[in-house]
């Protein structure tokens, strides 16, 4: 049923800002001479536009729609658009073959693929393949600074009068397909509910004011950049700078030009940043978030250190829709932890037969909260494999929770390495290795062994610096041996040039296994 705002749904977090700011800026691209910035006016006219677009395509309200745009203003508006609607978005890859979206349509029952123009070849040919509707993006310009009013084809939009199409909390709104570590990729049904409770509880935690600046380079089609910060940062009404292609020197150039306080990203962000980006200062920079990935405690430091600004680690998962635990910004901090459990969320730690473990001992991390998926897309029996009927969803995360409920995640229960009997935690190793000057960047991983069932394998960059020119394997082997027992050290050692990444900046470690030699280092 359509109503007039405030129905029910994400695009009501536009409509006060651009009734209150209606020429304030709501996104931006990044600095330079082909920077789009849009207004909060701007913005909602846009997202009606993209919402007439969908209803002329004859689609009906609970229908699905592939999205595939970067990180832009233009993914924001068709994701907004499909939600006025009442379509579901299933957010894909920029990077998809036709092959990846045909399972993707074929899955999902998708009816129109839509695309940026930058990306919209595969997009185009996987639609075609299976005969549902295709179309390109239309491109945001830059506007004139001060517009005539009376511009022809570009009316203001009346906030209270906007149609949208109210949903219940329950409903669903986004499809976000996981990585498909076992198995082809399963969709995860985000509603309504998951989405605004996550950006409610994202803004409560960081303490969003008035005065902020949001700005990240995650990919919009992944649930962290789209959930823990496009969204929140919408919803409080700050702009955002968007960076579709990740470039740490543009990075650091946008935090003083835009006086961004608040980023978010994942750690291979920060390494890049600490390794190839000028000098440059960051003078309202007040929260810097990280996740989708464990960040060493040495370049939390260094990061620290350069900017001035607290990195407080987070975890959550695309189930959970990006959250489950923070640190805090204010208060106490532990170094490798990834905090406590955040709003309404409650998580614990349970052994093989699903009991909780006592304070300090690890376990598989389970989370329960308003933030947790409805479940698989036409997945039953894998909805049930991982989802309790009270609630709690079973991460396939190892961990364990000191006294003070603070969480510290050992490891994927996946990327556990069994050495001679021995558990070994590749989290732990990757810590002391990026302690050794010269490593850049840091993979450990569990190669067979006819002796001892997985070998310790690390795989490692090298910084550009004379650090890096001078470390050897060698120098990684004493490094470890000094700090380490026997059966954690890397008995393989292997340097290349770039380790593997996802499109949110993960480190790949299945694609490494590919390209380590089953064999230990002398």
């Amino acid at each position: 049923m359509a109503s007039t705002s405030p129905a029910p749904s994400l695009t009501s977090m536009v409509v006060p800002w651009a009734a209150a700011r209606p020429d304030a800026v709501a996104l931006r691209t990044p600095p330079g001479e082909s920077r789009v910035e849009v207004t909060w006016s701007r913005l909602l006219r846009e997202v009606g536009a993209a919402r007439d677009r969908n209803r002329s395509a004859g689609l009906a309200p609970g229908e699905r729609m592939v999205l595939i745009a970067p990180t832009t203003p233009e993914f924001l508006v068709e994701f907004l658009g499909a939600d006025a609607a009442g379509l579901v978005v299933v957010a894909a890859n920029p990077l998809s073959t036709v092959r990846e979206l045909a399972y993707l349509l074929e899955d999902s029952g998708a009816r129109q693929v839509v695309a940026h123009p930058a990306v919209s070849a595969a997009g185009e040919q996987a639609a075609a393949e299976a005969g549902v509707a295709f179309r390109t993006i239309p491109l945001l310009a830059p506007e004139p600074a001060e517009p005539a009013q009376d511009s022809p084809g570009r009316p203001s939009p009346d906030p209270a009068a906007i149609e949208i199409v109210g949903r219940e909390p329950d409903d669903l709104s986004a499809l976000l397909y996981t990585s498909g570590t076992t198995g082809r990729p399963k969709g995860a049904m985000l509603t309504l509910g998951n989405l605004t409770a996550a950006a409610e509880t994202v803004k409560g935690l960081i303490d969003a004011t008035d005065a902020d600046n949001w700005a990240t380079g995650l990919p919009l089609f992944h649930v962290f950049g789209l959930a823990a910060v496009a969204l929140p940062a919408l919803s409080a009404g700050r702009p955002v700078t968007l960076f579709p292609r990740w470039d740490p020197q543009q990075f650091v150039h946008a935090l003083a030009a835009d006086a961004i306080t608040v980023i978010s990203g994942v750690p291979t962000m920060w390494m890049s940043v600490l390794a190839s980006a000028p000098e440059g200062t960051a003078p309202a920079l007040r929260a810097v978030s990280s996740g989708g990935a464990a960040i060493a405690g040495e370049v939390v430091r260094r990061f620290e250190d350069r900017f001035a600004a607290p990195v407080v680690e987070g975890y959550g998962l695309t189930e959970t829709t990006a959250l489950g635990t923070f640190n805090p910004l204010d208060g106490e901090r532990k170094v490798g932890s990834v905090g406590r459990p955040v709003g309404d969320l409650e998580v614990r730690v349970i052994d093989h037969d699903g009991q909780p473990v006592p304070a300090g001992e690890v376990g598989e991390v389970c989370i329960r909260g308003p933030v947790v998926m409805k479940g698989y897309w036409n997945r039953p029996e894998a909805t049930a494999e991982v989802l309790s009927e009270d609630g709690w969803f079973r991460t396939g995360d190892l961990g364990r929770m000191d006294a003070d409920g603070y969480l510290f995640i050992v490891d994927r229960l996946k990327d556990l390495i069994l050495h001679g009997g021995y558990n070994v935690y590749p989290r732990e190793v990757e810590e002391v290795l990026y302690e050794i000057p010269g490593v850049r960047e840091a993979a450990v991983v569990g190669t067979p062994d006819e002796k001892y069932g997985q070998q310790v394998t690390a795989v490692l960059t090298r910084t550009a610096d004379a650090a890096g020119a001078a470390l050897s394997a060698e120098t990684v082997e004493r490094f470890t041996r000094e700090n380490l027992a026997a059966y954690k050290i890397p008995r393989i050692i292997e340097f290349v040039d770039e380790l593997p990444k996802g499109p949110s900046g993960k480190i790949l470690k299945r694609e490494l296994l590919a390209h380590v030699p089953a064999q230990a280092a002398p």
